[in-house]
């Protein structure tokens, strides 16, 4: 198995692309990019996890680095840490929504968001040029437990947010089942629920690496926790991902509303609450429910590459106060530049709040289109002939190549690119009909496949 490298990180399958040297070499060569000072080691519950993150913290320890270890805790925990602690750098360990026998590396860069590319370019070239990188001395070097310490900082900035009101959400005393895949989000997340004076259902909490459902919180893979919402006769469930930076939204009644959702209803929750002059910014693959959101209180929708350094870069030049990427990950700026299923819960719950209604009705009153996300596992590259063929076929009326190929229409579109995570090629298509978005999905991938 290839090992996979990408501004995301890079992720491997355990003992069969990914091994501890691997995550050594590239940890040294992240570091040796950094500016001095502390750097924060975290991870997800997979069981491997433990071993790799006890070794990397007693080698950057025994190379003189001062090593904040965290434990595990979600990506947007460690990524908010780094920022707010003004450290040099993270490295989380983690293959996010990859199955449990993958592991990986993420790189947060020391104002809390993923390196861009041109510092993964450098990684990459230190990676291909050099056997092992010496970091520079540091007589200061030390081990440092902060895990406890980490969730309490990020849980306290998420509680204290000005665009949340606590005291309301309070007073509705939710009932919710939470579903965190026994990994990064099995403490904190129950913790924050709490603070807000919910009545907490748990289930897969236990932060033990054992995936008892599949690791991307997918309609298809939430069966038990929409179970557990109609026995519990819940308010609403929630499910994350392995690495916590996605969120997925269950209703009374034990339907998953689709990961698209989430982002819309988390913008609705601020845009009902306050004039916003500023976009919304999502990805290329994002549902275009977020459009019609935004023509609803005249903001706009500025589009980029899939990604969320990419998301989190756009952001920036836009001055946006909150995107994200329809896969359920929310980033709101108040907080950090980074998607946070913690603040897209406590966004959520500020929404529901606002209205007495529950959640199948809050859901309903969100625009809906039908998405489709389909893949083929293979390493053929999209190139000019497949463009060609699809443009050809379809004949739309707009083309963007940014990512990929998205072709545009009023009221469909279909988006083809390579993953930045697996060596597959995804196939996402919307339109008003599930039968038309199967239609685009089926004769794209027949095309790709010819």
């Amino acid at each position: 198995m290839t090992l996979i490298k990408s501004i995301s990180g890079i992720r491997g399958i355990v003992n069969n692309g990914l091994d501890y040297s691997i995550i050594e070499k590239f940890a040294f060569a992240f570091l040796k990019l950094q500016k001095p000072g502390e750097i924060l080691i975290a991870r997800d519950g997979r069981n491997h996890g433990l071993e790799f993150s006890q070794k990397l913290c007693k080698s950057l320890k025994a190379a003189n680095q001062i090593v904040i270890d965290c434990g595990i805790v979600p990506t947007p925990t460690a990524q908010f840490i780094v920022e707010n602690n003004n450290y040099a750098g993270g490295i989380i360990i983690t293959a996010s929504h990859n199955p449990a026998e993958w592991n990986g590396l993420k790189f947060v860069d020391s104002n809390g968001c993923f390196i861009k590319s041109e510092k993964y370019k450098k990684l990459i070239s230190l990676i291909s040029n050099e056997t092992h990188v010496q970091l520079s001395p540091n007589p200061n070097s030390q081990l440092i437990d902060y895990n406890d310490d980490a969730i309490n900082k990020h849980l306290n900035n998420i509680t204290n947010l000005s665009l949340i009101n606590i005291e309301r959400i309070k007073n509705k005393k939710y009932k919710v089942v939470v579903d965190a895949v026994n990994s990064s989000t099995s403490k904190i997340l129950p913790q924050l629920l709490k603070q807000f004076s919910c009545d907490i259902t748990e289930l897969n909490c236990n932060a033990d690496g054992h995936f008892n459902r599949g690791a991307e919180p997918l309609p298809h893979n939430l069966s038990g926790i929409s179970k557990t919402v109609i026995e519990t006769k819940a308010d609403f469930g929630i499910a994350t991902d392995p690495d916590g930076d996605r969120l997925a939204i269950i209703d009374e009644k034990g339907n998953p509303i689709g990961e698209e959702s989430t982002l819309v209803i988390c913008c609705e929750s601020l845009l009902m609450d306050q004039k916003i002059n500023s976009p919304l910014v999502t990805n290329l693959s994002t549902s275009m429910a977020i459009d019609k959101l935004a023509e609803k209180y005249n903001v706009n929708v500025v589009r980029c590459n899939v990604g969320e350094i990419n998301v989190v870069t756009k952001m920036k030049e836009v001055k946006s106060i909150i995107g994200g990427e329809g896969n359920g990950g929310v980033i709101l700026p108040e907080s950090h530049y980074g998607r946070d299923s913690l603040v897209a819960t406590a966004l959520l719950l500020n929404r529901l709040s606002m209205s007495d209604i529950s959640m199948s009705e809050l859901h309903n009153s969100i625009p809906h289109y039908e998405i489709v996300k389909d893949f083929i596992k293979t390493d053929k590259p999209i190139d000019s002939k497949f463009i060609n063929a699809i443009k050809k076929q379809f004949n739309p009326d707009e083309i963007n190549q940014m990512d990929g190929v998205k072709l545009i229409w009023t009221d469909k579109w279909i988006h083809i690119r390579k993953s930045n995570t697996e060596p597959i090629v995804r196939f996402y298509s919307e339109a008003e009909t599930i039968e038309t978005s199967l239609e685009l999905i089926n004769k794209s991938k027949e095309i790709f496949s010819n």
